[in-house]
Parts: structure tokens; sequence; C-alpha cells
């Protein structure tokens, strides 16, 4: 098929590899032609036909990738819903009751504060603040991520400490600076409310409610939030117009000199690990040493979980401690080869001083190239 898709109508062969052609779409390119935009993107050009010629094939066929040593492998794609597990399947009542939860800020020791403030569906499913306040306007300390993308990943939160998407979900709830309530508290107003009751029995079978419940029900509503049919979704389906030329560009620079690839990569743009981008301010008012509060390993100090790309025109400001509040800023850094903060005096001997992970290098993007890329993020 070409790409996902659109029928074989006209059949050519580069290398062993057919290449199909959308119906009612002309491609003058022959083997030989395509062999030799391949030479040419070898050789740095850019041409947009090429371009176009090369990216009708289905992602596994695309030109090549930059792929640093040691970097997992995994190509670009159409996103999937999240799988579920087998102990907590969804259903419609189980969704309905998780969406209510979501939203009910009584689940909070104030009755004012729902998991839906700091992951709105119209901010991206985050805040659009720098960090998230809670209980008692209390600021915490790190960006709301957004949600609809959790379900694919087996690390929640920025550090990784939630394991789970059920097993996430009881941390904002008795997290004194979010939600500060208690399970048994919440568990109590949660019995004593008939409408409640009824709803959990529809969802799991009478019994009584208790905090396993309702982070089921909750992470199965999480699990029907993922974002679908964003302009890259539609090319990935078969709409060559779904990409601009510069969005094209955009996205062949993703995967090649821009590197992005390299940690955003696969159908959830994310590698799921985490890296170290200097942005800790080790031994400063604003420290945060990410993964090694969980792991206390000093390898994972200052590290934090790649996000996905998906959905990420809509859910700024960006990073750990929202310390960017547009896409542009953060292409630049990853332009500038990112943050590398040298240890000062006492901090030379310190196992713990955080090393800019190596894989960020200075790349070398032009001006054009720049907003190339950020056009293409904007089909995400």
């Amino acid at each position: 098929m070409r790409r996902y898709l659109y029928a074989c109508l006209g059949l050519m062969t580069l290398a062993g590899i057919v290449l199909c052609v959308a119906p009612g779409k002309a491609d003058d390119h022959s083997g030989a032609a395509l062999e030799n935009c391949q030479r040419q993107l070898a050789d740095g050009s850019q041409d947009i036909s090429c371009l176009r010629a090369l990216y009708r094939q289905t992602p596994a066929h695309w030109p090549a990738a930059y792929w640093s040593e040691g970097v997992a492998r995994r190509e670009l794609g159409p996103l999937l819903p999240p799988p579920e597990p087998a102990d907590n399947p969804g259903t419609a009542q189980k969704v309905a009751l998780g969406q209510r939860l979501f939203e009910d800020p009584k689940l909070s020791a104030s009755g004012q504060i729902a998991c839906a403030n700091c992951h709105d569906r119209q901010l991206g499913w985050g805040d659009g603040k720098r960090v998230s306040f809670g209980h008692d306007r209390q600021p915490g300390r790190r960006n709301a991520m957004d949600v609809s993308m959790a379900p694919y990943s087996a690390h929640q939160f920025w550090d990784g400490r939630g394991g789970s998407l059920e097993n996430q979900a009881q941390f904002p709830i008795h997290d004194p600076v979010e939600m500060a309530n208690t399970i048994a508290r919440m568990e109590r107003y949660l019995r004593r409310d008939a409408g409640y009751r009824e709803q959990f029995d529809a969802a799991f079978g009478p019994g009584r409610i208790a905090m396993d419940k309702v982070a089921k029900s909750i992470a199965a509503f999480q699990r029907t939030l993922y974002p679908r049919n964003r302009g890259f979704d539609r090319y990935l389906a078969g709409r060559d117009n779904a990409l601009s030329d510069n969005q094209l560009l955009g996205l062949h620079l993703f995967r090649t000199k821009a590197r992005c690839i390299n940690c955003h990569n696969g159908p959830t743009m994310s590698d799921d690990a985490f890296h170290n981008l200097g942005i800790h301010f080790f031994g400063r008012e604003l420290e945060d040493l990410g993964r090694y509060g969980v792991t206390g390993n000093p390898a994972d100090s200052g590290a934090f979980r790649t996000p996905s790309l998906r959905n990420v025109p809509r859910n700024g400001p960006y990073m750990h401690n929202g310390l960017f509040p547009n896409l542009e800023g953060i292409v630049n850094m990853y332009n500038a080869g990112a943050f590398r903060p040298r240890p000062v005096g006492e901090q030379a001997n310190d196992p713990s001083f955080p090393t800019t992970d190596p894989l960020l290098q200075p790349l070398g993007l032009s001006a054009a190239e720049r907003q190339a890329l950020l056009d293409f993020l904007s089909t995400l």
C-alpha cells in the first residue's frame, strides 16, 4: 500500500521496494530517479520534489534517519490506541466513571482541586502555567505534563516515579502540595455518594469502593484521550497535501540533521527514557535533579523523562519546569547543543553533579531550517 491507506495503482521498484501511487495522483519518478534523489539527499540536498517522492513510501522506506550510536532505532509512524492491561479493560461505564472522578474537585482536601485543574482539555491536557499550583495555592516545582500521552509510557511523571498509569492516579490525591487529601478520606466521600455507588457497581460489579477502582477508572478514561487526526497523521494516512513543502522539509530535518528522532522516536515520538539537558540548577534555588530523586543513582542526576511530541503545539510552556514559553526557544536551545553547566568549587568533587547527555551536540541549523522544523512540529 502507498503509506497505509492508498491502493497500489502504478507500481515501481527500487532495490526491491514496492512504491505505490495514490489514486488519481501521477508520479513520474522512476526507480533510477528515486535512487538519484537518495544520492542528492545524502549529499545535503533539500530538493522538495525529491523529498515528496521519497516520503511517499512507508516510513520503513523513508530516507535514512540520523541515529546516534546506542540509540534504539524506532521509526516514526501512525499512533494507534494505547494498549489496555489485562486486569483493566476499558468499558463505557468505567470510562464515564473515570471522567467524573477526573473532573471532581471533591476528591481533594479543599473540595476545589480536580485532576482537570492541572490537565485541561482546552490547554492541551496541561494547565498553561510554568508550574502548577495546588492546595492553598501552593506552587509546585514542575510543569503539568500532557496526560493524553501518559497511557503509552511505562514511567509516569517527569521523574518516572509513578510506574503504571493505574499506580500514578493516587499520587496527586495525597500529595500535600497538590490535592492534599488522604486515600481513606476520599474513599469515605465516594462511598457516601449514591450516584458514585451506582456508577462503581455498574463499572466493577457490587463491592466496596476503594482506591484501586478509582485508579482503574481514571486510567480507563485517560486511555481515551490520545491525540489523533493531526496534520502529520493525515499525511501518514496518505494525504500528500496534509504537509506543506516547509513542513515536509521539517519532517526530514527532524529525522536527520536536527537529530530529534534520537529521543523523539516511534509512533509516540518519545523514547520513554531519561535525559539530562542541563536544566537542573544544581546547587541553586531552583535545583531539581529529576530521576536522581527516585533512583539515587548519580548517573540519573538532572535527568527527566522525554515527553511525547504528540500534541506538543497545544501544551506549552515546555520542559519539566516550564522554562520555555514557546517551541522556538526549545529549537534554539537544541541547535546550540543544550546547556552545559560547569561545577563550581566543591561541586567538582560531587558525584551527583549532573552531566549533560552526550547525545546533545550543536546542530548548525540555519534560520530557515529552524523555521521548517517549527512548521513540522505545528502538525503534531
